[in-house]
């Protein structure tokens, strides 16, 4: 049947993150969705926003990556801030961001001038989702008995234990050895190049300014502006919305199974883990899988893994920038709550000033952990949270001496091809009714609003109309 006729249907969206929720907010803004015929359900195992959606930094960029939904998405940000009041209740706004290059010498550090800045490249922990370079060398699956992808087939759909699934980033990396930091990929080397040359604001005075050797800023006009929202806040509120639009959102319900009759998606299976007892939503038309590094759990031919990193907030109000830094400690400097040293002599955490006397900062991934059944059993590492505390303190004497509010832990959702991070999945599957939108890596909060219209236009449309994404097509994947 043409989906694009108006039919019956309910829609299940696994998934209260981002992504699950800005796709059930766009679907009921769609002008075909109709209450009347239309039933859209959020089946989410722990709660709204309880993974990386409520624990990532929640920064936005025109410099963000993928391109071809960045532009859209950064856009509907504005628009929803505007028609929704963002600003006051999910901290929406324009910041700016750069980045610092400073040597910490011993406890006495010299004073240094502000030195003008060549930007640097560091170190990642993967390959950046380059949409020139992705697809090339990756052939489609195998395509499968009645185009049904490999864990599908008539009947039903089984999730597979978690951990076999679960890949690390450098599995040769042992926590008793000193190591290199691991850097997130937030910039790829296109938003690398628009950092230009600067000195250091005179503002920016929550950076120890004497210890700056270099600084470069996101300084071109219609390419680099960078905006924040405060991520459990945003995906609360967009959650919220679709619920007030007649979406069901039922909690604590970790789905186990998609059941197929001929192809096509029939029924969703989950354990209510409140009862501890087993739920079948029958009747079902369409399956959107937004499980975030869960998604690889239910579907594992997509191949989305997790990868844990850990993040601080700091109780102080500073002036709005996002920083990101190149720390070079001094030798034998040690974190004052280790007995030896973690990292060898540099460090890149990622410092994000937020409204409400909030500074988020973001420290370097951690394969060591695999990815838990559910959200809230993640699993958080003091001494890496206490780790960053430390780094940062070498940098910002305001910080060092503000409260540390809270010490988290996250997941980050990475789509895996051959070793390398590709780009995120979305649209359709070989099965009639199954949608995938998932691999956001840290870039889920940026490109959530242009993810959930697609999907509304992909499931009400049958193609999307906002954005040519036929690069991150499920499909061309084998999936």
């Amino acid at each position: 049947m043409d989906s694009r006729m108006p039919r019956p249907r309910h829609i299940v969206i696994i998934g209260g993150g981002i992504i699950g929720a800005t796709t059930a907010y766009y679907l009921t803004r769609h002008p075909s969705f109709n209450p009347l015929i239309h039933h859209i359900t959020i089946v989410e195992a722990a709660s709204v926003a309880a993974g990386a959606s409520g624990k990532a930094g929640g920064l936005l960029g025109l410099w963000a990556y993928p391109m071809c939904i960045v532009p859209l998405s950064f856009r509907l940000h504005a628009e929803l801030a505007a028609e929704h009041d963002g600003a006051a209740k999910w901290g929406y706004r324009s910041l700016e961001c750069g980045q610092i290059a400073a040597t910490v010498k011993g406890n006495n550090p010299k004073p240094k001038s502000r030195a003008k800045v060549k930007p640097k490249t560091r170190k990642s922990v993967s390959n950046k989702a380059d949409p020139t370079n992705q697809q090339e060398g990756m052939p489609p699956q195998q395509e499968q008995q009645e185009n049904i992808p490999p864990g599908l087939h008539d009947g039903a759909l089984a999730a597979p234990d978690t951990q076999q699934l679960q890949q690390t980033c450098d599995p040769e990396l042992k926590q008793s050895e000193v190591k290199d930091w691991q850097k997130l990929p937030k910039q790829d080397e296109a938003a690398t190049t628009l950092m230009q040359q600067s000195v250091l604001p005179a503002n920016l005075d929550w950076i120890d300014g004497e210890l700056v050797e270099e600084y470069a800023e996101m300084g071109l006009a219609g390419y680099t502006e960078t905006a924040q929202v405060h991520p459990y806040q945003f995906t609360t509120a967009m959650a919220e919305l679709a619920r007030l639009a007649g979406v069901e959102i039922r909690l604590n319900a970790k789905v186990t199974k998609i059941g197929l009759s001929r192809g096509t998606v029939k029924t969703v299976e989950y354990i209510d883990r409140i009862t501890e007892s087993p739920r079948t939503m029958l009747g079902v038309t369409d399956v959107v899988v937004a499980a975030g590094p869960w998604t690889g759990s239910l579907l594992p031919q997509t191949k989305v893994e997790g990868l844990r990193a850990h993040s601080i907030i700091f109780e102080a109000d500073v002036s709005p920038y996002a920083v990101f830094t190149n720390i070079s400690l001094p030798v034998g400097w040690m974190p004052p709550h280790r007995q030896r040293r973690v990292h060898s002599g540099q460090v890149d955490p990622e410092i994000y000033a937020r409204p409400g006397r909030e500074v988020y900062a973001c420290g370097e991934c951690d394969p060591s952990v695999p990815l838990p059944e559910t959200a809230d059993l993640v699993e958080v590492d003091e001494a890496q949270c206490d780790d960053l505390v430390a780094y940062i303190g070498t940098v910002s004497t305001i910080l060092k001496a503000a409260p540390v509010k809270a010490k988290q832990a996250c997941y980050m959702p990475r789509h895996m091809r051959r070793g390398q991070e590709s780009t995120p999945i979305v649209g359709g599957t070989a099965v009639q009714g199954l949608w995938v939108a998932a691999g956001h890596t840290c870039w889920g909060i940026q490109n959530g609003p242009a993810t959930g219209k697609l999907m509304s236009e992909f499931i009400f449309e049958g193609a999307a109309k906002s954005a040519d994404v036929a690069e991150l097509d499920p499909r061309q994947f084998g999936i």
